[in-house]
């Protein structure tokens, strides 16, 4: 029954929020990465993401947004989406489901409302740049 069921813990597969130049918006902006610092291949990648909150007493949802990636490589990473700045007032949630061999993983991270800034930064693993972690 319950207890014969086992779900396993997701490691060395995080996110992490860096900020790049963009030429569209002639200015910096914070992109979502998938980081698999695994020695394993990650596949049937698919990434969930909504932004929620509450904004001058009013709540305030996005809609889901949804990526699918066949493989991610043993250490490497994958952008996800580009995070616009009114979303970063919100908390940003990414739910995260992958397959390593025949065995199911699934996590969800949360950057909260107002962490992705450049008083969070740290350098991520694998990317060499600064970047807001979530594990």
């Amino acid at each position: 029954m319950k207890k014969d069921i086992t779900i396993p813990t997701v490691e060395n597969v995080f996110l992490a929020a860096v900020q790049e130049w963009s030429d569209d918006f002639m200015e910096k902006v914070w992109y979502v990465h998938l980081v698999n610092d695994s020695d394993f291949d990650l596949d049937s990648v698919m990434v969930v993401s909504k932004a929620f909150g509450t904004l001058d007493g009013e709540m305030k949802k996005t809609s889901l947004l949804r990526h699918a990636f066949v493989k991610v490589p043993a250490v490497s990473v994958v952008k996800i989406e580009l995070l616009e700045k009114s979303v970063l007032l919100l908390n940003n949630e990414f739910m995260v489901t992958f397959f390593i061999g025949p065995t199911l993983y699934d996590k969800k991270y949360i950057f909260r409302a107002n962490s992705i800034t450049p008083d969070y930064v740290e350098e991520v693993p694998i990317l060499f740049a600064d970047g807001v972690i979530v594990k």
